[in-house]
């Protein structure tokens, strides 16, 4: 038997992609000021920028986009949701809302204010914007060993609980707005949180009376990693893990288009406490629209209902994470680092290994995801000082803990020979790591900078 699992669907239909000169893609990415998000799609190859979104629907999925029922209120396909949302989550009360931050639009500000911090194992960037937009500061407390991207530790994602204590007796409990349990931890390299490290963290939560929230994007994702490494858990399905993991929390947001593997579409789940439903209904109406459709078609909400069920497809999982780990081994033979061990949803070069001398101010993750599309037009992104951005409050540039480009692979769209040729990339940049040369911004936004900043090559 394979140690890989091969994709367990087959393939109906076909989109063409193209593959330009070293030359055009040279021009194509000075044209876009060295921002990979500025390319336009045609004019990459291999599309790695992130799995949000750009998965590949099934089916059935197709099939209910023809039956969504698209009534203003009272829709088939917002009740079908509900159904889907309830039988994995296990809470009482879900909102719709038209993707992850505008979940996190709605939410962040019932708890957070100035003068007030949210504290997470890490926050992804969305996650951390709406933290600042709300006035509030965010806090990161992963754990250590996180930090070494060499050496294995089946749950990197995990929350620094010791840390947490001493951040919340530092800021004091009624200044800790709310703590985020986001799983997987896409910020320190698509890792998994244990169920003991979330059950902790609860009780802690619970001893301060401070509310959780768990950032849900990627949590069938999870829920199999705990599955596979924690003991106990083995016998379990992915769903009985699933209702577990949730538990611990009080509210959770989700962008629907990671696990539940739709285009568009995000979800807010609130465990039973129905004036908190009620704030969460007064703030949706105004700015996602009416509470069953959430700023979505009824065939989006039909589609999440149905994606939301194949997500947590324990085949359909390990295909998936079996896609990273090939991608993984296939690097450890060429001595190339990354987040180890692999993630769910993405592998995370380590730029800081691969480019030691380009500093953090000259973004060196940056750096490799630009080589990566010049060399073979694969767009990958930064998950580092680059994204970090400035401190809002010194206006300084941060040194993220972390200098990793991203290859975050698309659901059930890429192929092996896809990945290999990403890894035959990977090893034609090492041998010429020592020649490149980091960027610097000519030009930025306050808050998400990455998305919209130019550069130039230095």
């Amino acid at each position: 038997m394979t140690k890989y699992y091969a994709e367990p669907f087959k393939i109906k239909m076909v989109e063409p992609i193209k593959v330009l000169s070293r030359e055009e893609r040279e021009e194509k990415i000075q044209k876009a000021n060295y921002n990979v998000f500025a390319l336009d799609s045609d004019d990459v190859y291999i599309d790695l920028l992130t799995d949000s979104g750009t998965g590949a629907m099934s089916d059935q999925q197709w099939g209910g986009v023809m039956m969504g029922d698209e009534a203003y209120s009272g829709s088939r396909s917002f009740k079908r949701l509900m159904e889907s949302a309830k039988d994995i989550f296990g809470y009482e009360y879900f909102q719709p809302v038209h993707q992850g931050r505008a979940a996190e639009k709605v939410v962040m500000p019932m708890y957070l204010e100035k003068g007030k911090v949210a504290i997470s194992n890490m926050h992804f960037d969305t996650t951390r914007a709406h933290v600042e937009l709300a006035g509030a500061r965010a806090i990161d407390c992963v754990i250590k060993e996180a930090q070494d991207t060499v050496n294995y530790h089946p749950f990197k994602g995990n929350m620094d609980n010791e840390r947490l204590v001493t951040l919340i007796e530092k800021y004091g409990p009624e200044k800790v707005g709310l703590i985020i349990i986001t799983v997987t931890n896409n910020s320190a390299g698509g890792q998994p949180v244990s169920m003991e490290n979330i059950r902790e963290t609860s009780k802690i939560a619970a001893k301060y009376n401070i509310p959780v929230c768990i950032d849900a994007a990627r949590y069938a994702e999870n829920a199999y990693f705990i599955k596979q490494r924690e003991e106990g858990y083995a016998d379990k399905s992915i769903k009985e893990i699933a209702r577990e993991m949730f538990s611990y929390g009080e509210i959770f947001t989700m962008s629907a288009k990671k696990d539940a593997i739709i285009n568009m579409g995000g979800l807010i789940g609130i465990k039973k406490d129905t004036a908190l439903y009620e704030t969460v209904k007064a703030r949706t109406i105004p700015l996602e629209g009416f509470i069953s459709y959430g700023g979505l078609a009824g065939r989006d909400l039909e589609a999440m209902a149905i994606g939301l069920q194949e997500g947590t497809n324990f085949d359909y999982l390990q295909y998936r994470i079996g896609q990273i780990e090939y991608l993984a081994a296939k690097l450890d033979k060429a001595g190339i680092a990354y987040q180890s061990p692999a993630g769910g949803h993405a592998l995370f070069i380590d730029a800081k290994k691969m480019l030691p001398h380009i500093p953090y101010y000259q973004f060196p993750a940056q750096t490799l995801a630009l080589e990566l599309y010049k060399e073979a037009g694969i767009r990958s992104c930064d998950i580092g000082s680059y994204m970090m951005g400035n401190n809002p409050d010194t206006g300084q540039q941060i040194e993220s803990e972390f200098e990793f480009t991203r290859l975050a692979v698309p659901r059930r769209v890429y192929t092996q020979s896809h990945l290999d040729v990403i890894v035959e990339a990977l090893i034609a940049i090492k041998e010429r790591a020592d020649q490149l040369n980091g960027y610097e911004i000519t030009w930025e936004p306050p808050i998400l900078r990455h998305f919209t900043a130019k550069l130039k090559p230095l």
